[in-house]
């Protein structure tokens, strides 16, 4: 366990046991839940677990504020969902889009990195939203190759379409489709993932990224190179965000704007890296599933809760599910107010 985990335990039972649970759900969501959006959802969370842990590797342990980790979300779908677009759904082209959007992603996270993260953070946060914006804007312009803001629909090869069978008889009443092959695919892959993340920032590489994020002239003054570093550290994270594209785009078999590219996205991954706690892997995990789980099901809770309250004076009209947003808003204040260091850093600390 300490292998795995790479020494970094969660240092708190309520923690572990809430860790524990997510990774059982996840691991057997498709014979626990019936119909699409439970599994949806799963599938989801597997995805944003890998894509907020990636942009906590910047923010949470290197202090590096971005707004164009979206960008290079957006390479790994379009990588994938282009490939197979134009050559057809084969395994090759699943390959060779992720080869080719991986390459693209580091090279343009290397270049920005050199070129500006010498400036102040601020400066640094601004030219990466310039490029993430110049970038959406060109995905949407080039209509004849990413489909424009329609995006591209693809077919993806046989052994994870909904209509191939694995197994002919079900197992645990659940029929081994495409679909859930699909599902083990990216569940399997974010773990493995995330469990790197988790190598990465308990080793000696990870040490130092955390001193930059404390002192970064005491980091130099040491002797290290924190251009350098820092520029390793975009590279590390925009790749983890092409690879957690590409799985939302096998999933999805869509790849567009408003899935990858939007700005929304860019805001739902600060959210969770805030909630979960920055600087801690588990916090994307668990930040991760929450807003996930409040975006899915908020609504339908409000609902009921607005049936269940008819007879009462203005509650029903405060729980309509129109104003889910509203809610979220207020859920959001309220643990940033009670957890100012994060789901995950309050557990720490009680435990303590």
């Amino acid at each position: 366990m300490e292998t795995i985990l790479s020494g970094d335990y969660p240092r708190s039972r309520l923690l572990t046991a809430l860790l524990g649970l997510l990774l059982a759900v996840l691991a057997a969501a498709p014979f626990l839940f019936d119909g699409a959006q439970a599994i949806n959802t799963a599938a989801k969370i597997c995805v944003f677990v890998v894509l907020v842990a990636s942009y906590d590797l910047l923010l949470g342990y290197t202090g590096i504020v971005s707004f164009a980790h979206t960008m290079f979300y957006g390479l790994g779908g379009y990588g994938v969902g282009l490939a197979l677009y134009s050559w057809g759904p084969s395994w090759g082209a699943v390959a060779g889009g992720l080869a080719l959007a991986l390459a693209a992603g580091v090279l343009l996270a290397l270049g920005i990195g050199l070129f500006s993260l010498r400036v102040r953070a601020i400066f640094f946060a601004m030219i990466t939203l310039a490029v993430a914006s110049a970038f959406a804007v060109l995905a949407a312009q080039l209509s004849d190759v990413t489909g424009g803001e329609d995006g591209r629909s693809f077919r993806v090869p046989e052994l994870l379409r909904p209509g191939f069978r694995l197994v002919a008889e079900p197992v645990l009443g659940t029929t081994i489709n495409g679909r859930v092959v699909t599902y083990y695919i990216v569940f399997a892959s974010a773990l493995l993932l995330f469990l790197a993340a988790l190598r990465v920032v308990n080793s000696p590489f990870g040490r130092v990224l955390q001193a930059i994020r404390e002192n970064e002239f005491r980091a130099e003054a040491l002797g290290y190179r924190t251009v350098c570093y820092r520029t390793a550290a975009n590279c590390l994270a925009a790749g983890m965000a092409v690879l957690a594209g590409a799985l939302n785009a096998l999933w999805l078999r869509y790849t567009g704007p408003e899935t990858t590219l939007s700005f929304t996205i860019m805001l739902d991954i600060l959210l969770m890296v805030v909630i979960g706690g920055m600087g801690t892997l588990y916090g994307a995990a668990i930040g991760a599933s929450l807003l996930i789980l409040a975006q899915s099901y908020l609504q339908k809770l409000m609902a009921v809760a607005a049936q269940a309250t008819e007879g009462l004076p203005l509650l029903p009209q405060l729980l309509h599910p129109d104003r889910w947003l509203l809610w979220l808003g207020v859920l959001f204040v309220t643990s940033v107010y009670f957890f100012p260091s994060g789901i995950v850093g309050r557990l720490r600390a009680a435990s303590r």
